[in-house]
């Protein structure tokens, strides 16, 4: 931009004077006014508020004059109230005939200032024609020989009513020899044909008459009648067969008259007076000949393709015997293109500011060709690359608009040639140049360097961390370029937004607030907006997607088997009779985390008896690997782990209780009896426990025969006593102090061998001397020493250690005990 004192006191006239020209060319730039009404309106009837719908008061109306320019004066304004008003009758047949759509197009002209305002008026049809025929009543000879399902085709109607108003359809008087449907041509036209039913009996009935009737759509229906006479011919065995059903040609519409349109053909096999084929026109008109003999036709005056545009001919073909074939010549009017296009422009704007959006409305570009059809349609076009383009507002009226971004600083103005060409072969056309004018603002909005954003962050992530960065550039200067970012909007709670994310205004990273979690949120998405700081201010937004991605956070949860209402292990039963494969029960888990995360896979920690059944790795089925056993417990424990498959995997255990019972009741002692499940370390140390009970018991059975049996001898001759390792001495008894008489029974030797451990054996050796025999004791380390002799004296008698019987049960724990009898 300049920055000379000249050119900012033009930019500030322009600045004044802008918003003063706009307000004259608003109007005349707007869409333009549309009316709707039926025909035949009466004179005078109002149409709509013209003054109204163009912004005008009542007051303004005297100095503005608002009037209407139209080739014709269908409609004029009141000068008083500013209504359109219906001036002189609106016949749509006779304004627009079949055109699908009847529109008068007319410019309302406003003075003081002078505006010009395109006004469309669509005259719609009303149901004001009945069908008719040409005839009331017309022939139709059918040979005895036709075939069921012959057709013929017959008269049709015609109606100047269009759409629904128009002829929908054909009805036929009830008759059992014939019926009629209704066919549509190309043009959208319907005409009937009579199918023969039955076989005809020229003896029986040779004549027939029926009622055709056509009827339109309207509301009220309206209808239009004609008879149909059938003669019934004799027997000709071979009809007329034309070469074509329908014949198509296209005529230029200034083709002098008799030229030749085209020539039909029929053949007959008969022979004679039967093969001889006249044609006819099955109705006859005033546009074309045709040849009875040879079938050919010819135009009889000049075609006029803007009255006419199509022309359907039935034709006929009769041989001698008196049967009749039938055939459609469809005739195409081409029309010639001899006018070129005039261009008119209205209301143009001569200041276009920079800023201007697409489709800115410049200039109104007015089009008229006198021709028709492709010779009328008018294609309106800029020449040169431009950032304008013109846009078809209705027929022959065109909107040149802004198509782009505008740049004062590289182009200040455009010099634009408008070119009008007809479809026309040759096509003819006409040119208007114009200049415009570009104002300066500002006019770049910030563009984002992507077109949207997406991000993976993974969950557990630490609060204030950056996760994403936007960037847009705008080539603006100065504020017009300074960019700031800011979170427009968001898929999360309004009032959660700030504690999840934020972005810095200047460098556009953002920020998380929170740890995010991906069982909770796994995905949000952020409205972004770049805003400069221009006046006024553009901006531009754009999406950024924030994935949450999963960590293996969360350990599997069991859900069966779960625990009762009273805290109790709940137990499943598997009958006895089970078979490999029996499904007993399956450990039910989840796990809140997503894909991997989330494989869960099942294992046996601890089984009662192993290999008694198997548990599905992924499905968590427990089946039974084998039968129940005689050896088998009935009541089964089984400790399953639940691993995820995340790194590092989290787990989770379950405990199935099951009993092998055939019904609930019988389950139910077992699991009273016994309700924890027994360990075989527990079991092993119950039975060492009981079998160090029993030979202790059997022990001190033991002893106390033994004692018996002594205080039973005690009557013997000196027994022997050992005292001292390696030595035997014969001696009385050995007594505990302050022991009592007849306490022990019988008469023992004791024999202490000095080993590692203790070892105390009791000998019975009263029969074993007196016998003569020698007593030896053997020591831990195996070495024999005598016991009891029956010779030697006994040595050493201040070694004798007493030993009592309270002495001998200290040493249990650590001593073995043997008795010799």
């Amino acid at each position: 931009m300049g920055s000379g004192a000249g050119e900012w006191g033009w930019a500030e006239r322009r600045r004044v004077l802008f918003p003063f020209l706009l307000s004259l060319f608003c109007p005349a730039l707007s869409e333009q006014i549309r009316y709707r009404i039926p025909e035949e309106m009466s004179k005078g009837s109002v149409v709509g508020n013209l003054a109204k719908d163009l912004g005008l008061s009542v007051h303004e109306l005297p100095t503005r004059k608002l009037r209407v320019s139209s080739e014709k004066p269908y409609f004029a304004v009141s000068s008083e109230s500013g209504e359109l008003l219906v001036s002189s009758r609106l016949d749509r047949e006779q304004i627009c005939g079949k055109k699908p759509v009847c529109a008068l197009e007319f410019e309302a002209v406003a003075e003081n200032p002078l505006n010009f305002y395109h006004v469309n008026v669509e005259i719609e049809d009303v149901n004001d024609h009945t069908p008719k025929f040409t005839q009331t009543a017309f022939e139709l000879q059918i040979s005895e020989s036709a075939q069921p399902g012959t057709r013929f085709i017959l008269d049709v109607a015609e109606d100047a009513d269009i759409g629904a108003n128009s002829l929908q359809n054909y009805k036929l008087s009830p008759s059992p020899s014939f019926s009629l449907i209704t066919k549509e041509k190309q043009d959208g036209s319907k005409y009937p044909e009579l199918v023969l039913e039955k076989p005809l009996d020229r003896e029986q009935q040779s004549y027939h008459r029926l009622v055709l009737n056509a009827v339109d759509g309207g509301d009220p229906t309206l209808s239009g009648t004609t008879e149909l006479r059938i003669q019934i011919t004799d027997a000709n065995d071979n009809p007329p067969v034309f070469n074509q059903n329908v014949y198509r040609v296209t005529l230029r519409e200034n083709v002098p008259p008799g030229t030749p349109v085209l020539q039909v053909s029929a053949t007959d096999q008969d022979e004679g007076v039967n093969s001889e084929i006249t044609y006819s026109f099955h109705r006859p008109g005033q546009v074309f000949d045709l040849n009875s003999s040879t079938g050919e036709i010819t135009t009889l005056r000049t075609l006029d393709f803007e009255e006419t545009k199509k022309y359907s001919i039935v034709v006929e073909g009769r041989d001698g015997g008196g049967l009749v074939a039938q055939c459609t010549v469809e005739i195409d009017i081409q029309d010639e293109n001899d006018n070129s296009p005039e261009v008119t422009v209205h209301a143009l704007l001569e200041m276009i500011p920079e800023n201007a959006v697409p489709e800115t409305l410049i200039a109104l570009i007015k089009i008229h060709d006198q021709d028709s059809g492709e010779n009328g349609e008018v294609n309106c076009r800029l020449e040169g690359v431009v950032p304008f383009q013109i846009i078809s507002s209705s027929k022959n009226s065109y909107k040149l608009v802004t198509d782009g971004d505008l740049d004062r600083e590289q182009t200040p103005e455009y010099n634009v040639t408008i070119t009008a060409t007809d479809r026309g072969k040759p096509p003819l056309s006409s040119r208007t140049g114009i200049t415009l004018h570009i104002a300066d603002v500002n006019d770049n909005t910030p563009v984002f360097h992507q077109a949207s954003y997406m991000v993976h962050v993974a969950e557990n992530n630490p609060p204030g961390a950056s996760i994403a960065q936007v960037s847009a550039s705008d080539p603006d200067l100065g504020p017009n370029g300074h960019i700031s970012y800011s979170i427009l909007a968001s898929d999360l709670e309004p009032g959660a937004l700030s504690s999840y994310v934020s972005v810095s205004a200047q460098s556009g990273v953002v920020f998380a607030q929170r740890a995010f979690d991906h069982e909770q949120l796994r995905a949000f998405e952020l409205t972004l907006q770049a805003r400069d700081q221009g006046s006024p201010p553009l901006s531009a937004n754009v999406s950024l997607r924030v994935l949450v991605d999963d960590r293996n956070d969360n350990a599997p949860r069991v859900l069966y088997p779960a625990l009762g209402p009273d805290g109790s292990a709940l137990f499943d039963t598997v009958p006895r009779a089970a078979q490999p494969g029996y499904l007993v029960t399956k450990v039910v888990a989840v796990d809140a985390d997503s894909g991997h995360n989330a494989w869960l896979s099942y294992h046996v920690l601890q089984a009662s008896e192993p290999g008694l059944f198997s548990l599905g790795l992924r499905t968590g089925e427990v089946r039974t690997a084998r039968t129940l056993g005689e050896r088998d417990a009935t009541r089964q424990r089984l400790l399953v782990a639940v691993r995820d498959g995340g790194q590092p995997s989290l787990s989770a255990t379950a405990t199935l209780h099951l009993v092998f019972a055939d019904s609930l009741q019988e389950a139910l002692p077992d699991l009273t009896d016994r309700r924890e499940p027994s360990d075989p370390q527990t079991e092993l140390q119950f039975y060492l426990v009981l079998a160090l009970a029993l030979i202790s018991m059997l022990f001190l059975l033991a002893v106390i025969l033994a004692i018996a049996l002594r205080l039973r001898r005690s009557s013997s001759p000196a027994p022997w006593n050992c005292f001292q390792p390696g030595f035997c001495s014969k001696s009385g008894p050995v007594v505990p102090p302050n022991y009592s008489e007849g306490t022990l029974p019988y008469s023992y030797n004791l024999c202490v061998a000095q080993t590692g451990k203790t070892e105390f054996n009791f000998l019975k050796c009263n029969e074993q001397l007196n016998s003569g025999q020698e007593i030896v004791c053997g020591d831990s380390s195996g070495t024999l020493f005598p016991l009891c002799s029956s010779s030697e004296p006994t040595s050493h008698p201040e070694t004798l250690t007493p030993v009592s019987f309270v002495s001998v049960f200290s040493f249990l724990p650590s001593t073995q005990f043997s008795i010799f009898t």
